[in-house]
C-alpha cells in the first residue's frame, strides 16, 4: 500500500522510540501546537465515546490521556506503548498531572494487546500507526479488545494532507511550524488517507473512513456484530 520508497523507509523505522528520543518527543509534546492538538483530539474522541473505558495504543509520553481525564473524570483510561522508555516517561507524566493512581500505562506492542476480548468502549491512537510493523495485525487486535459497537479512532499525519487543512493550521500557528510538520511527512512512512482506508478494509473491521481533525487524519472504524460484506 505504501510507495516503494516509503516501504524501504518503514523497514528501517523503529516501532518503538528509545531513549533519548522518548525524552525529546516529550519535550516537543509540551509545545503549543501539540497541546492544542491534544485538546482538539480529546474533544473529538468524546463525541464518539463520552463514557466508559478507553485504550490509547502507542500512547507515547501520554499527553492525550490527561486531556481526556480533565474533560470527563469518569472515564477509565489506559495507555499502551511498545517503548520501555516511553512507558517510563508516560508514567512520570501521569504522576505529575495527578493521575498516577487512576491512569495506567502498560508496555506492549500494538499487535499483541494484553487485554481480554471486548473490554474497551473505544480504542484510540495518535501519531503511532506509521510506526507499526504489522498494521493489519494491530487493527485486528484493536478489533478484538473492542466491545461490539465500539469505535476505533486512529489519528496520524497523512502523506496527502489537503491544502485547506494546511492553510487552517498555518493561520493558527504560523507558516514555519506548519511547514515543519508537512516536511515531517516526507521523512517518516506516513500513509495517505486512501491507504488508511485500504488497511481498514484488510482488517477485521472490514471498512473504515477517514476525515481530518486539525492537522491529523482520523481513520474511524466501528466493531460491528456482523462483519460487512
Amino acid at each position: 500500500m505504501l510507495s516503494p520508497a516509503r516501504r524501504i523507509l518503514k523497514c528501517f523505522h523503529p516501532e518503538g522510540i528509545p531513549w533519548p528520543g522518548a525524552v525529546l518527543y516529550d519535550m516537543v509534546g509540551k509545545t503549543a501546537v501539540f497541546q492544542y492538538g491534544y485538546r482538539l483530539l480529546a474533544a473529538d474522541i468524546l463525541l464518539c465515546c463520552p463514557e466508559g473505558e478507553i485504550l490509547d495504543v502507542g500512547t507515547g509520553p501520554g499527553r492525550l490521556l490527561p486531556e481526556l481525564a480533565r474533560l470527563n473524570p469518569r472515564l477509565r483510561l489506559t495507555g499502551l506503548d511498545i517503548s520501555r522508555a516511553m512507558v517510563s516517561v508516560a508514567r512520570e507524566n501521569m504522576a505529575q498531572a495527578g493521575f498516577g493512581e487512576t491512569i495506567s500505562i502498560v508496555e506492549a506492542a500494538a499487535n499483541h494487546v494484553p487485554f481480554p476480548d471486548g473490554r474497551f468502549d473505544a480504542v484510540v491512537s495518535t501519531g503511532s500507526m506509521h510506526h507499526w510493523k504489522d498494521p493489519v495485525g494491530a487493527l485486528n487486535e484493536i478489533h478484538r479488545v473492542l466491545k461490539h459497537g465500539g469505535y476505533a479512532l486512529i489519528y496520524d499525519l497523512a502523506a496527502d494532507t489537503p491544502e485547506a487543512v494546511l492553510k487552517d493550521v498555518s493561520r493558527r500557528f504560523g507558516r514555519l511550524r506548519t511547514m515543519l510538520l508537512w516536511l515531517h511527512t516526507f521523512e517518516e512512512p506516513f500513509y495517505g488517507s486512501r491507504e488508511l482506508e485500504e488497511l481498514a478494509a484488510s482488517s477485521l473491521f472490514g471498512r473504515g473512513r477517514t476525515r481530518f481533525a486539525g492537522m491529523l487524519c482520523c481513520l474511524m472504524m466501528v466493531k460491528r456484530s456482523v462483519l460487512p460484506r
